[in-house]
Parts: C-alpha cells; sequence; structure tokens
C-alpha cells in the first residue's frame, strides 16, 4: 500500500521558490559527481595515475552515496526534512571543500568517498518534499523537477567545471561546487516551510516496510540498467583524445552532449510516468542498448559522436520513473526508499566505471565501453520483466484475498 507523503498547502510563487531551492542544490550535487569524468585528463598529470585509476575517484564517490544515501536516511528519518536538508547540503559543501585539498591520489580517494555520503539522502529526501507541495497527478513531473538540477550540471556545471580545470586547476571545481552548496542552503533556509512534511520515520519499521521484493527489484534496475550510460559518459574524455581525435578544447563539448540528452531525458521520464507508469521502464533501457550499441561507430568523428551522447544521455528518464515507481511499492520506508534509489544510480555510476575500465585494460579499446553499456541496459530490462511479474502475483493475491 502507497503512503504518499503529507501534503502542504504553498502558494504556486512559494511552490517554485522551493523547487529552485532544491533545483540548485541538485546542480551542485551533480557538478561534483561527474566533474571528474571531464578533469581526468587534469587528474592523471596532478596525480601521476592513469585513466583507469581515476575512474577509482569516481567509483569512489559513488561508494560513498551507496554507503551513505540509506544509512543518513535512516538516521535523520526523525528531523524535520528541512533540517535534514540544511544538514545534508552543509555536510556536502565540507566534503567538496576537503576533495579541492586532497594532496595525493589517496587522499583524493578518501576525500571524494566523503563528499558522496549526502548525496542520495538529499535527492531522496527533495524528492519527497516536492511531491508534498504538489498535485497527486502531476507527481512524475514533481520528481523529475528536483532531478533537473542534477541534468543542467551534466549540461552546464560539468563542462564548466572541465574548462576550469583546463584553464586555472581542477581543483577549483570543487571550490565552485561548495560554493553553490553555500548559496543552496541560504534558500532552503529561507523558503522551505518550517513545519515537519510527514510524520517521524521508525528506524525499523522502514527497514521492514523497505525489506520487500518489489523494492530491491527496483533498486537493482536502476543500478545494473543504468550503469550503461557510466561506462561511456566516464571514459568519454580520452576516447575523444585517443578515438575521435578531437582537441581537448572540445571535451567540455561532448559532455554538454550527455547533458543535453539528461535535460530532456529527465522532463521525458516524468512525462512518461504520469501515463506509462512502471511499464516506461523496457521503452527506455531498450532504447538505450540502441544507441549504446552504435556507439563505437559513432566515436570516429565529432559530427556523429556528439549526436550519440545526446541519444545516450535520454537514458536520464530511467531516474524519474523509477523515483516514483518506488513511491508507490516503498510503504512506510518511503525516505529510505527515495534515498536509496540514489545509491542505487550510484552503484550504477560504480559499475559502469569499473566494466568499462576492465573492458580498456584488458585491450578491447576505448569504445569497447558502448558494447559493455548494451549488456548492462539489456541486463536491466531482464530485472525489469521479473519485477513486473512479481507485481502482478502480489496483485492477483490481493484481489483473490478480496
Amino acid at each position: 500500500m502507497r503512503t504518499a507523503p503529507s501534503a502542504i498547502a504553498v502558494s504556486p510563487r512559494h511552490r517554485a521558490l522551493i523547487l529552485a531551492a532544491l533545483t540548485l542544490g541538485g546542480f551542485a550535487i551533480g557538478t561534483s559527481e561527474f566533474s571528474a569524468m571531464g578533469l581526468m585528463p587534469e587528474m592523471v598529470k596532478s596525480f601521476g595515475v592513469s585513466e583507469p585509476q581515476v575512474g577509482h575517484v569516481i567509483s569512489m564517490y559513488a561508494l560513498g552515496v551507496v554507503v551513505g544515501a540509506p544509512l543518513l536516511a535512516v538516521l535523520g528519518g526523525r528531523l524535520p526534512r528541512r533540517a535534514l536538508l540544511l544538514l545534508l547540503m552543509g555536510f556536502y559543501a565540507l566534503g567538496n571543500l576537503a576533495s579541492a585539498a586532497a594532496p595525493t591520489y589517496a587522499g583524493m580517494l578518501v576525500a571524494r568517498f566523503v563528499a558522496g555520503l549526502p548525496h542520495g539522502a538529499y535527492f531522496g529526501v527533495a524528492a519527497l518534499a516536492a511531491v508534498a507541495i504538489s498535485k497527486p497527478e502531476e507527481r512524475g513531473k514533481a520528481v523529475s523537477l528536483t532531478m533537473f538540477g542534477l541534468t543542467v550540471a551534466i549540461l552546464i556545471g560539468n563542462p564548466v567545471a572541465t574548462w576550469m580545470g583546463q584553464t586555472i586547476g581542477w581543483r577549483w571545481a570543487f571550490v565552485m561546487v561548495s560554493t553553490v552548496a553555500a548559496i543552496t542552503l541560504a534558500l532552503i533556509a529561507a523558503f522551505m516551510p518550517r513545519d515537519r512534511t510527514g510524520a517521524p520515520a521508525h528506524a525499523l519499521a522502514e527497514l521492514r516496510a523497505f525489506n520487500r521484493p518489489p523494492v530491491w527489484q527496483a533498486l537493482a534496475i536502476g543500478a545494473v540498467g543504468f550503469s550503461g550510460l557510466f561506462c561511456v559518459f566516464s571514459y568519454l574524455a580520452p576516447t575523444m583524445l585517443q578515438v575521435t581525435r578531437a582537441p581537448a578544447s572540445l571535451i567540455p563539448l561532448g559532455l554538454a552532449g550527455f547533458g543535453l540528452g539528461g535535460v530532456i531525458g529527465n522532463f521525458l521520464g516524468g512525462w512518461l510516468f504520469d501515463r506509462l507508469r512502471f511499464r516506461a521502464v523496457p521503452a527506455i533501457l531498450f532504447g538505450a542498448a540502441a544507441m549504446l550499441l552504435l556507439f563505437p561507430l559513432a566515436a570516429g568523428s565529432l559530427w556523429t559522436l556528439l549526436p550519440i551522447t545526446v541519444a545516450i544521455g535520454m537514458m536520464g528518464a530511467l531516474g524519474p520513473v523509477l523515483q516514483t515507481h518506488l513511491m508507490d511499492v516503498a510503504g512506510e520506508a518511503q525516505t529510505l526508499a527515495a534515498a536509496s534509489h540514489h545509491a542505487a544510480f550510484n552503484a550504477a555510476n560504480a559499475l559502469g566505471p569499473w566494466l568499462g575500465g576492465m573492458a580498456i585494460t584488458a585491450g578491447w579499446g576505448w569504445t569497447a565501453t558502448g558494447y559493455v553499456g548494451a549488456t548492462t541496459a539489456l541486463l536491466g530490462t531482464a530485472v525489469y520483466f521479473w519485477a513486473a511479474a512479481t507485481l502482478r502475483r502480489r496483485q492477483w493475491r490481493t484481489c483473490e484475498v478480496c
């Protein structure tokens, strides 16, 4: 049974201001999360390591999200959402300052793990807060708006961070993220309602409600199916340099292609869920698998590479669909499930670079990431059919009892 977040009556202007604050926080997090991908050549030079080793920096951030999302969601479940969002964003600002100051490769691994801890909990609580101030029939749209900052970060924030790394130093990109996070703190403090936006969560009750097959299956779809995007995205910079033979100055343009696709996909995902519900998942993953298979063929020319990055970036439509579906199947574990959704996607962010790095290290070439990514997208589709069958069986049993 679905337990929706408590409704809060706010004016349209107040709602827009709240969503703007939440979106800016998502922009800060997205810029930080994906910046290491565009800064890979600079970090290789700075730390004296290889590209796959910098891929481990990306994976450590993702591991921080996987660990921090459920942990902080449970520990902070009894706090008002406003207070929890302020704490999480403050933590994020400090974690990125630590990343900017990391003196060694080992120190950078630790700093990125710490910076990733509040990521999933922030997005989970932000999604619940957005749904609480929205109409029931617009839940998918509300969730997509909270994730809009994440996709804009890929379109604008990540290319800007890459440009900063190439011109004034990669550490300044993380200083920029901390500054945006501080601005987000001020906006949330100013506009987020002070009253509690939901009943206090009890850790054991949430864990019991969370530990059900439909929840774990939805998370598995994100963790496996979405890793294909990160497999290609993580190694796009060296692919553009080594395969496309593009100048380094055009790497931000390639990254922006993923961002543009992500922006389109984000709103497409909200639209698809409001119409198809959970059935939107296979349509998104089958389309993504086709585009990922085309990536190795398109990587040889900048004119074909840029459109395919936009098409692969549209795989971001999966985010709002799974986030909103989790609200339907999580029961009393709303906060934990919403946060764990981002843990699952960052498990994909860890799995994708790891699998891609293995393929590259094995000598399969930079473009092998497309074939690896297509395989994971199809595996995610297989998990969807398993999840859909589970839901049908549960609905049949419910009707039989009735």
